[in-house]
């Protein structure tokens, strides 16, 4: 199922293009495995890390649905790492074995069981989780986004307490994990997806402009699924928010 309308043809190819290039996150799995695999790289919960996983830590949601995070108030994603994982995410690939070659070190496909049980239940691991083979029918918008692991690292985005990206130190950072790269990692949120974020203020210029709802997905699904992959889904009130800002 495609998701395309009007003259929207030509500006879905480019923002596709930009996404590819610049989504930050893509770079798949990273994490350490609490299983048998200690050998191959397990990445702990990363060095400096002030405060293991905390279970009862867990944030919880102000009245406009985003996530609270006392110690960093301006971080403020509305998805879960469980709900990012569930939608459809990363092709299905996000955890897949690598070799990260800012660790020097392989990771397995058993990364995932770091995390909660739950943030898993009904998804077919070898498909949604841990493939090597990056599947468009897996996302939620049916489409690719993102740049290569490979191009993270080059790039120097990736540190090495999390070999995966973007996505492995939210998952941490949501269970209780702190380290001196919060600041570094919550800063790259909000320049993607923030009151200022690049890619979410995109996607209201275009809902605008093309006369469409915020909530129409076959405007830029690219970037609607990029968005995802930072914890985040577009809403009425961040719409609005800045619609009155576009200039038509």
């Amino acid at each position: 199922m495609r998701y395309f309308t009007f003259g929207y043809i030509s500006k879905f190819t480019m923002a596709r293009k930009r996404a590819l290039a610049t989504e930050v996150e893509e770079s798949k799995p990273s994490k350490r495995q609490k299983t048998a695999s200690k050998s191959k790289g397990t990445a702990e919960h990363g060095e400096g890390s002030s405060r293991k996983r905390n279970v009862d830590s867990v944030p919880k949601r102000d009245k406009h649905g985003k996530l609270v995070f006392p110690d960093f108030p301006d971080f403020k994603p509305n998805l879960t790492p469980k709900e990012v994982l569930q939608a459809g995410s990363f092709g299905g690939t996000y955890f897949r074995p690598i070799y990260s070659s800012v660790t020097g070190q392989k990771y397995s496909s058993d990364v995932y069981k770091e995390f909660p049980s739950e943030w898993f239940e009904g998804l077919n691991i070898k498909r949604q989780v841990t493939s090597s083979v990056y599947r468009n029918e897996v996302n939620t918008y049916k489409v690719k986004c993102g740049g290569s692991l490979e191009m993270w690292e080059s790039s120097g985005w990736i540190n090495k307490q999390d070999p995966y990206g973007w996505f492995q130190w939210y998952c941490r950072f949501y269970l209780g994990r702190r380290t001196e790269d919060d600041r570094r990692q919550v800063d790259r949120w909000k320049n993607c997806t923030g009151d200022k974020g690049r890619w979410r203020n995109n996607l209201i210029s275009k809902c605008v402009r093309s006369g469409c709802a915020y909530d129409n997905f076959a405007v830029s699904p690219v970037v609607r699924q990029t968005l995802q992959h930072w914890a985040y889904k577009l809403n009425k009130e961040d719409f609005d928010k800045y619609a009155k800002k576009v200039k038509i």
